[in-house]
């Protein structure tokens, strides 16, 4: 099979991409720089020059595809550069999807996110919810736009179409907030978590191959969680804490202080427009929920996410090397 992913140079979109390849299949990346298209090129991908943003840059690329990964967009919950983030997330999503349609690709996947259900208040929700509200960040909103705005209208007028949702994604090679708050705690610093606070996580790996399964497997039209087992962010620390044999682990902090603390951090940026961004990564970790059932992609796709137990010794392990590396 030949698939055309946008995103594979970012997280998931490289562990989707490896998986694709060792599965024998064909992969065009879409890649904005000559950089990124030697390092992909090196190992089997064929890269292709564009931009989400140029739809005609695409073109070339995506014709003749049997599929098309649209994983691309801009995750940094603490980004000032919000009108590029709702460019890429949005518009770019309806460049891509609109391009699958034009060119009569047989399959679609889309990754939104479980972030568009926003705080869920400590529920599981599934696929049949919708979060209606003020979202709590810029990232949450624009895949929320993406999602409901675009993504789903299309695929009620016939787009070939299956969206996935993962929750909170971690394994060796994440650069995200997840994984500076290893390393943070790698060093010695003992980080400080707010209460309450907790995610649906999944191991990269598992995401990536949730990814194949609703190409392979998806019904056309539906929508997936692909977010592994709920844990709260103080149950990770403490797990990563025993499995580097630290007899102390991060220091609860009580959610309402951080919310508190975010609110003033955020006047503050009013003045100070460089605080904007840690205001928005403390308000976003305040005793936030995000977190889903993801039973759906278990029962119809054979989605089975390794228990965080066993999939957070390699990522710990990751960051201790990098740790001794950068050193």
């Amino acid at each position: 099979m030949r698939y055309f992913v946008t995103g594979a140079t970012g997280f998931i979109g490289g562990y989707l991409t490896s998986q694709l390849l060792a599965n024998g299949d064909e992969v065009t990346a879409l890649v904005r720089t000559g950089r990124q298209a030697k390092t992909l090129a090196g190992y089997g991908v064929l890269p292709h020059l564009g931009d989400v943003l140029d739809k005609s840059s695409m073109r070339r690329g995506m014709a003749g595809a049997d599929g098309v990964f649209h994983l691309a967009a801009i995750r940094d919950v603490a980004t000032r550069d919000r009108r590029r983030m709702e460019a890429v997330n949005v518009e770019g999503t309806r460049n891509v999807l609109e391009l699958i349609d034009e060119l009569h690709i047989a399959r679609g996947v889309y990754t939104s996110t479980l972030a568009v259900n926003s705080d869920t208040k400590g529920k599981a929700v599934d696929e049949s919810y919708r979060f209606e509200g003020r979202h709590i960040t810029t990232y949450d909103r624009t895949k929320a736009a993406a999602h409901y705005e675009i993504a789903a209208p299309m695929m009620q007028r016939g787009l070939p179409l299956i969206i996935v949702m993962p929750g909170a994604v971690y394994g060796p090679g994440d650069e995200g907030d997840l994984a500076a708050a290893f390393t943070s705690f790698l060093r010695g610093r003992l980080p400080f978590i707010p209460t309450r606070s907790a995610s649906s996580f999944a191991h990269v790996l598992d995401v990536a191959q949730g990814h194949v399964l609703a190409m392979e497997h998806g019904e056309i039209g539906a929508s997936y969680l692909i977010c592994g087992p709920p844990h709260t962010v103080l149950e990770v620390f403490r797990l990563a804490a025993k499995l580097v044999g630290r007899r102390h682990g991060p220091v609860p902090v009580p959610w309402w202080l951080v919310r508190a603390a975010a609110s003033l951090l955020r006047g503050v940026g009013t003045l100070v427009p460089p605080a904007l961004g840690p205001a928005m990564k403390l308000r976003a970790g305040s005793g936030v929920t995000y977190l889903g059932d993801d039973s759906k992609a278990r029962r119809e796709l054979g989605f089975d996410p390794e228990p965080l137990e066993t999939g957070l010794p390699d990522t710990v392990r990751a960051a201790l090397e990098d740790l001794i590396t950068g050193d």
